[in-house]
């Protein structure tokens, strides 16, 4: 810094200047009489200039004074501040005078020590903040009342990214509001518009594609006017799905079991009633409510089998398993009802070794035995079911062992094939043979065997041709 720009260096340019006009006008009026009223005018001129250069030497001297004891410090303060300024939050200064100066120098160390605490509890705020926001498992996003976004969380992050790759089709009814909201996701344009009006802490539910998100929004104030708001999404899908699934499967149930339950009511009533006027008709009664009740132990007994399966708790008996005894034994089985349903079942081994290193051979022959009953239940009479097993070999070294159950039945229509594997499900009864229907569980209680041992089942079928069951099952389960 400039010494002659220092309050010192003013300070003590002004005296000096005082002092030169002082001396200067002193000598212009006295010197013309000192030759003429003194004697010995040297003298008192050597005295004049003596005394102008003590002067002079005074007030260099007031001046380093001064310096040492205003400008300096100052100085040091003024690099403290900046240093403060530019965030080195740490810096303190070692003025110790008993001044004004000394009691700056103090103050301004205790100001700096409660900025640094003020700044680090601040960070520890936002650190704090930062990590329960990346912690929430929730979508949290921030927007300005302008509708920009200004703070999001790592979930927050992917759904907007996710959501800015879908082609919205915007329909703004109001021009300046289409500009104000392009930052806002197209499926929180009204809700953030009700929040920014002033409508308080507002929630719903959204559809995207094929998921639900259930979104609250709530209004940021600053000084009582609405700043922004924050919206926390959840993905419910799975909780809606679930719920849709209990709904259905409430329903569905009651359907089940009422059909049987009234005609075991109405048949013992008519038995109650005397309507039976034979041995036979009340055989003919008394069997059709064992039928039904049978069936209805049938329908409760797949209910807890699925509803272990879904639960997580299979009860499985995992080791290692040949496919080929345990086709060959369901071969076996069904060949003899195979004749009393007019059918010619068969049974095609394409590869030698058929061996799996994880399974539950109990589980997967109830597989087998509930594809081959749908399998004799849609199939005419004459017609040929086929069981098909084969090892394949595919990349990275895994390799499955594939089952497939083949009729020539009368089909699966095009728009029921992707409901098939859905609890209960069922065919039209009148393309069914001439038995009483299934319970409509079985082949959800495939899916969940077959997803049990990692592998997978699907179906392929058309009309008046027949339908193919395919299980895939992986020799051996890598995570």
């Amino acid at each position: 810094m400039n010494f002659w720009k220092t309050l010192v260096g003013k300070i003590w340019l002004t005296i000096i200047c005082l002092v030169a006009v002082v001396l200067i006008t002193l000598g212009l009026f006295l010197l013309p009489y000192i030759d003429t009223n003194f004697a010995n005018s040297g003298d008192i001129k050597r005295l004049f200039t003596y005394t102008s250069i003590i002067g002079f030497s005074m007030t260099t001297f007031f001046g380093l004074f001064l310096l040492s004891r205003i400008t300096q410090p100052m100085q040091k303060l003024i690099h403290a501040t900046d240093a403060i300024r530019k965030g080195e939050y740490g810096t303190r200064l070692s003025v110790v005078t008993s001044d004004e100066i000394g009691a700056l120098a103090t103050t301004f160390n205790h100001m700096a020590a409660e900025l640094e605490d003020n700044i680090r509890n601040l960070n520890q705020e936002k650190e704090h903040l930062a990590s329960v926001l990346r912690s929430m498992s929730d979508a949290v996003i921030t927007f300005d009342n302008s509708g920009k976004v200004i703070l999001t969380n790592p979930p927050g992050h992917r759904v907007l990214e996710m959501w800015r790759t879908i082609d919205w089709d915007y329909e703004y009814t109001n021009d300046d509001q289409g500009d104000q909201s392009l930052e806002v996701p197209e499926p929180l344009h009204e809700l953030f518009n009700m929040t920014i009006n002033g409508s308080g802490d507002s929630s719903t539910s959204v559809h995207v594609k094929q998921d639900v998100w259930s979104v609250i929004m709530t209004p940021l104030y600053s000084d009582n006017d609405i700043r922004g708001a924050v919206a926390v999404m959840r993905d419910v899908t799975e909780e809606v799905r679930l719920e849709k699934m209990r709904t259905d499967f409430v329903a569905n149930v009651s359907h089940e079991i009422r059909t049987p339950l009234s005609m075991m009511q109405g048949y013992s009533e008519a038995l109650l009633d005397g309507m039976a006027t034979s041995p036979e008709e009340s055989r003919e009664l008394i069997q059709v409510i064992h039928d039904e009740s049978l069936r209805m132990g049938r329908l409760v007994k797949d209910l807890l089998v699925l509803a272990r399966m879904e639960a997580g708790h299979p009860d499985m008996d995992m080791g290692l398993v040949d496919i080929h005894e345990l086709l060959e034994r369901v071969y076996r089985k069904f060949s003899v009802r195979s004749k009393d349903y007019g059918l010619h079942l068969h049974y095609e081994q394409r590869s030698d070794h058929l061996v799996i290193q994880t399974g539950d051979e109990d589980k997967l022959e109830q597989v087998m035995t509930n594809l081959l009953d749908n399998a004799f239940r849609y199939t005419q009479t004459e017609k040929n079911v086929y069981i098909i097993a084969e090892h394949i070999q595919l990349e990275q070294q895994a390799s499955f062992v594939l089952i497939q159950v083949k009729d020539e039945g009368v089909g699966i229509p095009k728009e029921d094939v992707p409901f098939i594997f859905e609890r209960f499900y069922k065919a039209d009864k009148a393309r069914v043979r001439g038995e009483s229907a299934g319970t409509g569980l079985g082949l959800a209680i495939v899916t969940s065997i077959v997803e049990a041992h990692h592998g997978s089942v699907k179906v392929a079928s058309e009309l008046g041709q027949g339908t193919i069951f395919t299980v895939k099952l992986p020799v051996e389960y890598r995570k």
